[in-house]
């Protein structure tokens, strides 16, 4: 959760770079401060331990001395004992274990009846012989142990520890500090991180942003600009810019061509269809598969010149040669007339809900009957014959809406925001069976854009689309 919410904070997007950049020096902060906190840790361990030691080492290296010089006038054991409480302290310890495993002389502070805490000491058989921090029932210690050897007699085995509870605790309480701050630091320095790498990242960002925004009309007016910026994004910058030079200049030879195209291919195929036409109808004497040849040679003529016609008006559109001549319109009037034509043609029925209220528009009525004649023909193509075509106009405060409804497959919604689009089909198989080119739409939204309007869709799958179409009041 807490990742998540630092995603949605700093819009990370978990394969982005921004992210990856931050990760990958978070874990290498995170190594390097780790690394820091753990060798200071045993660095004040070692330390501790050393102090503690030599002070050991020094007992150790005393006691043989000091026995000898009293065992010239008391005996063994008393030797031992007066040795060992001259250089016992409050948390130092010593005893000494006979061969035999009989304790034979210990600290004062070992004395079972005086402090059993302390006397568990005794216990212990494992001590090693360089002193070492040794844990024991929740203390600690620096314990060492080794043979304890006067005058070349082997007196038996000798202890001594240190009790450095105190100083242990502070150390591990400073570690635990230590491992606290650390992990502040690295999530300060995390944050920190994030913040420079996204603002280092905006330039790519709006490179990314202006690139969304680029049209295919923009392509010969955009010029990006990133100041300041890197040498290396300027560069990118620079690149780009000269990317979309050689883009607008393609675009407009492919634009050229097209219209050159289109303008040249209309005219033969005009002929070509209207001889056909004339043969299919003075040809008395034709058999049925050269009138059938004959009727698919006039249909694909037919559809051929269409798609020359379409191709012309988005090529006039495209270098602004296309003009509208807008005035008052009786949009009730208008649907009437293009319903009472799509009837003649389609033999659908088709639905009116034109309300009781008069519709005047600004727009172009010729423009604006093709964009109806458009839809309608749409709706007919991608619904089942059997069913109804609806056109409702409604009303807001300062357009006017009119809304063309079939009860079609319907279109999915990934790519209800293409489909205006020049070309694409939403399923090219069903396209290629209706005689649908993929400019209808593209030529819908070109006009009704240029008379100040918008068009949309709303489209559920299994239940047919709406297109809407949206105009200012005259």
């Amino acid at each position: 959760m807490l990742i998540k919410n630092l995603g949605h904070r700093f819009k990370f997007k978990f394969n982005s770079l921004q992210f990856r950049l931050t990760l990958g020096l978070a874990i290498v902060s995170g190594i390097g401060l780790g690394s820091v906190a753990i060798a200071t840790g045993l660095k004040m361990q070692q330390q501790l331990v050393l102090t503690h030691k030599q002070n050991i080492e020094y007992i150790a290296e005393r006691l043989p001395n000091d026995i000898k010089i009293y065992s010239q006038r008391f005996s063994e054991r008393e030797t031992l004992k007066m040795v060992i409480e001259d250089v016992s302290a409050e948390n130092i310890f010593l005893w000494i274990q006979a061969p035999d495993g009989e304790i034979i002389a210990r600290s004062p502070n070992l004395q079972r009846s005086l402090d059993p805490e302390n006397a568990d000491l005794l216990n212990i058989s494992n001590a090693p012989i360089q002193p070492e921090v040794y844990p024991y029932k929740g203390r600690y210690f620096v314990l060492c142990a080794g043979p304890l050897r006067v005058n070349e007699q082997h007196l038996g085995k000798l202890y001594l520890a240190q009790d450095i509870t105190s100083e242990q605790q502070m150390l591990l309480e400073m570690l635990r500090n230590l491992i606290g701050v650390s992990v502040f630091a690295l999530l300060l320095i995390v944050i920190m991180m994030a913040i420079y790498i996204r603002r280092s990242l905006d330039p790519v960002r709006k490179i990314s942003e202006y690139a969304v925004k680029i049209s295919a009309q923009d392509l010969g007016e955009v010029s990006l600009s990133l100041d300041p910026a890197p040498s290396e994004l300027q560069e990118l910058t620079n690149t780009l810019d000269l990317m979309l030079s050689r883009l607008s200049e393609s675009w407009e030879h492919q634009r050229q061509f097209v219209s050159n195209v289109s303008h040249e291919l209309r005219t033969p195929l005009t002929i070509v269809h209207g001889y056909l036409q004339s043969t299919l109808r003075r040809g008395k004497n034709l058999t049925e598969p050269q009138r059938e040849a004959l009727e698919t040679a006039a249909g694909e003529a037919d559809r051929t010149i269409q798609l020359l016609q379409d191709l012309l008006e988005l090529a006039r559109t495209d270098n602004g040669h296309i003009h509208f001549e807008l005035d008052k319109i009786s949009l009730t009037d208008l649907v009437l007339e293009v319903v009472d034509m799509a009837q003649q043609y389609s033999n659908r029925s088709i639905e009116l809900d034109l309300g009781d209220w008069p519709v005047e528009i600004k727009g172009d009525r010729n423009r604006l009957k093709q964009v109806l004649l458009n839809l309608i023909d749409n709706a007919v193509k991608y619904s089942d014959p059997d069913t109804v075509i609806t056109l409702k106009l409604d009303k807001e405060s300062d357009r006017v809406c009119l809304q063309v409804c079939d009860r079609g497959e319907g279109i999915p919604l990934a790519h209800q925001a293409r489909i205006f689009e020049r070309f694409y089909r939403v399923d090219d198989a069903r396209a290629r069976s209706t005689g649908g080119t993929g400019l209808g739409l593209s030529i819908v939204k070109t006009l009704i854009e240029g008379m100040g309007g918008r068009v949309t869709v709303v489209s559920k799958l299994g239940e047919g689309s709406t297109f809407t179409i949206s105009l200012p009041w005259y």
